[in-house]
Parts: structure tokens; sequence; C-alpha cells
């Protein structure tokens, strides 16, 4: 599959305003994306960050998406916006190549009983559709996927192989989700009777909103009770554990690794970073971000930035790092006693 668009079209679909330089005219096509290092005739690159401004000076693409600050030090066409990566974005959509998880729907796929099959819908094969199912206008579930008894999938969802949607697991319109991944499987929910672990049946469901993105090999529990939600907009990451109950806001993203015990509330407009553990029964605000490894403990009702993991240092370093800390109470005890004793 390719893709190819002039640049005037390309500079209107983007909202950039195109410069033309050499023989390059409205018509010039663009067929391709590339790096300024690689890109070559034909293809159109960016520049989001001016310590890569060298290789502006030396690149072969047709053209450059870049900040009207970039334009002087440019040799080729130019595509010039205020949010050159927004830009990119949007340009990488437009010539995306990626092909479609399912292209029809197959003969091999399992159908059951009162699945309501919206228009355009493509299922892949060995793809399992359980009864009372409803998939929207261009679903398309690639080949291996089950989808549970009454599970609703929105109008141009889209799930690639393998993954499983559990019954009554309720997903919005304009979804992606990434291979192998689990929505709707039981919460880690148990009461300990002397010693026995007693499961208690998940009854609630997911929620998922609108343009909900979801990586590779993520699981999202269901409810105890009432359902495990995921607002409009939210993005998250691949390999990610979403425990029962928990609640994300709009926009929110979650980087890879990263998990959120049962039952915690997570504002609009966060951002996780990889491995970030949040504990559970807590809220945290609209507007937080938390850096790679933080480790979050208690709630949070102030916007900002949080941390809590250690970088890595030489190991030599590190050891001296930690004698110190392992002695750190010691001290603060001499510390006091000095203290203490210039004040007799």
């Amino acid at each position: 599959m390719s893709h190819a668009i002039s640049l005037f079209q390309l500079a209107q679909k983007i909202g950039a305003q195109l410069h033309l330089s050499g023989t390059d005219t409205q018509d010039t096509i663009i067929s391709g994306l590339s790096t300024l290092v690689k890109a070559g005739k034909g293809q159109i690159s960016f520049l989001s960050n001016n310590r890569y401004r060298n290789q502006l000076q030396d690149t072969k693409a047709q053209a450059v998406i870049l900040h009207p600050d970039e334009l002087s030090h440019c040799s080729c066409s130019a595509l010039v916006m205020t949010n050159p990566y927004v830009g990119f974005a949007k340009a990488a959509q437009l010539l995306d190549t990626t092909p479609q998880p399912a292209q029809e729907i197959s003969s091999h796929a399992v159908i059951g009983e009162n699945v309501d099959l919206g228009i355009n819908v493509k299922i892949g094969a060995n793809a399992v559709i359980e009864a009372g199912a409803k998939l929207g206008d261009n679903v398309v579930i690639g080949p291996g996927c089950f989808v549970g008894k009454g599970a609703q999938l929105g109008a141009n969802s889209k799930l690639w192989a393998n993954v499983t949607i559990y019954h009554n697991v309720i997903m919005g319109t304009d979804c992606l989700v990434q291979a192998n991944t689990v929505i709707g499987s039981d919460g880690f929910g148990y009461a300990n009777d002397n010693g026995q672990w007693i499961k208690i049946p998940q009854l609630g469901s997911v929620v998922i909103g609108n343009r909900v993105e979801i990586g590779a090999s993520t699981t999202i529990d269901r409810g105890a009770l009432d359902n495990t939600i995921l607002a409009d907009g939210v993005i998250i990451d691949n390999q990610c554990q979403i425990a029962h109950n928990v609640e994300i806001g709009e926009n929110t993203a979650m980087a890879a690794c990263s998990v959120i015990a049962g039952s915690t509330i997570i504002g609009k407009n966060c951002s996780m970073a990889g491995l970030v553990g949040i504990n559970g029964h807590i809220s945290i605000c609209d507007n937080v971000i938390f850096t790679g490894m933080s480790m979050v403990t208690k709630s949070i009702s102030e916007p900002g930035v949080y941390s809590s993991g250690m970088p890595a240092s030489g190991n030599r370093e590190w050891r001296k790092n930690m004698v110190a800390l392992r002695n750190i109470t010691g001290l603060n005890q001499r510390v006091k006693a000095l203290e203490k004793s210039q004040q007799q």
C-alpha cells in the first residue's frame, strides 16, 4: 500500500505555510517520510529540536516541516508551523502504509447468534465474536481475536491480532488496541478465610471512551462491582496493568510497564513515564506528571511534576551512597546530640 500527496495538499492538511525552493512546485509529490539524515527525493522530514539544525542544512529531503525560526537555515522546500512535531504526526497519518488487520469477514471467523454487525465491518481468520456482541461501522477485528458476549465496540475501532475483549466490555469510537492485550479480565479480588483465599467474582465491566489507544500486551481488569473506566483520549503503552475499578481521566498518558492498583482515580491530562507504580485506593488530581520509576503511595492534590526513582550511577559511587544511606539514622542522631550540646 502506498500513499502520495502534493506539497500544497500536505501543507493544507497539516496547517502549515508552504515555502517552495528550487524546482519544486505546489504539485511536487510527497510519498514518504524519513529522518533528516536519511530522507531523499519525494520524502518529507521534520525538525522539532534545534539540536539537529546541522542535519537540516545537509538534508536531501524534498521538504521539511519546521518552526518559523528555522526557515533561514533550510535550503529545501519547507512547511512552516509553530509545532513541527504535531505537523509530523499529521503527515505520518496521511502517509501511513500500515496494512489493516483484516480485509474482509473471513470464512474462518466464528460469529455467534444475534451479533450486530455495522457497515463495512472486517473480521480476520479464527476470530471469535460471541452472541449479542455489537460491532459498529468500519470496525476491524484482527485474526485470533476474542470478543465476548454482549461486548460493544464503537465505530472505526480496530483490534490487532489476538486481542481479548471479555463479556460486556464497552469501547467507544475510533479506538485502537494493539496485539495480545486483554480487556475485562478478572480483577485481583480475594478474601482470606483463615489462610485460604476465597475468590470474589468481578461483577463490573470495563468502559472505554472514544479515541482511546492501548498498546500491546496490556491488561485492564474489570471492576469488582462498579466499572473500570478509561475516559476519552486516554493513551496506554505496552505491558501496562490497570487494576479493577481504576478510573483514568481524559487525555491521560501511561508509558510502558507502569501499573495502577485497584480503585485509584487518575485525573485528566496526567502523564506517567515508564515503570511508574501507583498504589490502590488513592486519587491523583489533573495535570500531574510522574517521572520514570516513581512510586506513588498517597493521594496527590496539587498539579506538578513528581519523582522518586533513583538514577543509575557508577557501581562504586552507588555502593558508597548505599553505605551512607544505611548510616543516615546514626548520623542524624549525632547531629541532634551536637546541636543539643551547643545549646547548653
